[in-house]
């Protein structure tokens, strides 16, 4: 494994040594752009039934293991009037939407929880299936919560019985994964970490528990923005750092090892994932829910084609896109979350090796020196900005010396800023609470992606105008 200090030392390199292609800005892009971009090309997919997808995300076993349903009821308090966001029936009918009640094989009605814990939230107050849940909380140590649930089920059930049997695998992996998994701010995921500690915990061809780390884990939590499922069906690549290459089904279940038994249950998960799959490509963006300035969004348009469709793509009549990686050099944004996947080679190898990469279709991990450059489709929605979430707003990320080094959420759902497009915020001097995103924190920073810090106002108005419209 590659030391903490050689990653320290490539991170400082890139910041403060010049390059000898360092780029030339012509209005929002360098004349050079070329030289900065990798396409990613496509891998085959495996074709499935949408319908059946949806009703697997929604209700399936993908998750295992859980609490007993009458330990999550009496016990948790989360169940209390529900908004049944996901239009649900039966068991899943009154819970909340980042939970799915199910019946563990040995019967026991157990609560797990599901993909929405990340990927589904809610803007201008209205839930979205498959946006990112800025609202998600990975600042405590749940593994204090398994200690605690451990007793309850115990308690009330025995061990052994099979209350605790369909319960055990759930509470053993959140003890051994949680206390890795601390964040600075709410909102900020570790989805990167969370594979890495669980691939740890795993044998890489049976899939089996460890019960000690068979690769070592890194010591980082570096925080990522949930890109929204809508944007997946444009895309080559998965995650903000392009590494998920190959099957995006494969990929997609990797989560499942979190409570799976082996890999007979999981080539089951991964039947399922294929139709999985095939419903969130068939997610749309959610249109801009308020007014568009028709005449102001024209000209944004056209400041749009000239700078940023190059990476991005273009829209309306005439749509294209291509996956793109883009370097550091040229982004200049936080490069740790990508770096952090150079540093990892030992994940690298054991995902790249294991059942995941060699067994049927095939999925990969597949490091690059950069970030993508996502397509826009309702990028109102999808606040804060860059690959860490670092940005509020749009229009902070069109103008970087406006962005704030310290800015506070409510936390509420109502926290839409039509003005500005993104999140409404408070500018603070210092870090307050969880709700505090602080830009100076490894990982966590603001900087780079420049390209709008050359437009007049007006201009970027214009621009913010037209992105409503994508």
């Amino acid at each position: 494994m590659r030391s903490k200090y050689c990653l320290i030392f490539i991170v400082c390199l890139l910041c403060f040594v010049a390059c000898d292609r360092e780029p030339e800005l012509i209005s929002g892009i360098p004349s050079n752009v070329g030289e900065y971009l990798v396409e990613i090309p496509s891998s085959l997919q495996r074709s499935g039934n949408p319908s059946a997808g949806k009703e697997y995300l929604l209700t399936g076993d993908y998750i295992k293991s859980g609490v007993p349903r009458s330990v999550f009821d009496n016990s948790l308090a989360l169940t209390t009037n529900p908004q049944n966001v996901l239009d649900r029936n039966g068991i899943n009918e009154d819970i909340y939407f980042e939970y799915t009640s199910l019946y563990h094989p040995n019967g026991t009605e157990i609560v797990a929880p599901n993909c929405f814990q990340c990927h589904g939230g809610y803007v201008d107050n209205q839930f979205v299936l498959g946006l990112g849940n800025t609202l998600a909380n990975f600042t405590n140590d749940q593994g204090l919560a398994s200690d605690f649930l451990d007793a309850l089920v115990e308690t009330n059930f025995g061990n052994p019985s099979p209350e605790w049997d369909a319960y055990f695998p759930f509470g053993r992996a959140v003890r051994a994964t949680s206390s890795y998994l601390l964040t600075e701010s709410i909102g900020a995921n570790p989805a990167d970490k969370l594979a890495v500690v669980l691939a740890a915990y795993r044998d890489k061809d049976d899939l089996k528990w460890r019960d000690d780390p068979g690769i070592p884990i890194p010591s980082e939590v570096v925080p990522a923005d949930v890109p929204a499922w809508w944007l997946l069906k444009k895309k080559t690549a998965m995650f903000s750092t392009g590494i998920g290459r190959g099957d995006f089904a494969k990929m997609m279940m990797a989560s499942s090892i979190l409570t799976l038994e082996d890999t007979t249950e999981a080539r089951q998960i991964d039947n399922e994932f294929v139709n999985v799959k095939d419903f969130i490509l068939s997610l749309e963006a959610p249109p801009y829910p308020g007014s568009i300035n028709t005449e102001k969004a024209l000209r944004g348009e056209a400041l749009f084609e000239i700078n940023c469709s190059t990476c991005h793509g273009t829209y309306g009549s005439t749509p294209s896109y291509k996956t793109v990686l883009v370097d550091h050099e040229l982004i200049q944004t936080d490069s740790l979350l990508a770096l952090s996947n150079y540093a990892y080679d030992e994940f690298e190898n054991w995902f790249n090796t294991s059942w995941f990469g060699v067994d049927n279709a095939n999925a990969q991990i597949v490091p690059g020196n950069g970030y993508i450059a996502q397509p826009l489709d309702g990028v109102w929605a999808t606040a804060p900005y860059l690959h860490n979430g670092s940005v509020p707003t749009l229009e902070d990320l069109l103008n970087s010396a406006q962005r704030p080094s310290y800015w506070r959420v409510s936390g509420s759902r109502d926290n839409y800023d039509h003005l500005k497009l993104g999140l409404k915020y408070t500018t603070e001097d210092s870090k307050n609470d969880v709700f505090t995103y602080d830009t100076t924190l490894p990982g966590y920073g603001n900087y780079g992606h420049y390209f709008g810090d050359h437009l007049e106002e007006d201009q970027r108005s214009d621009l913010i105008e037209y992105l409503k419209t994508l």
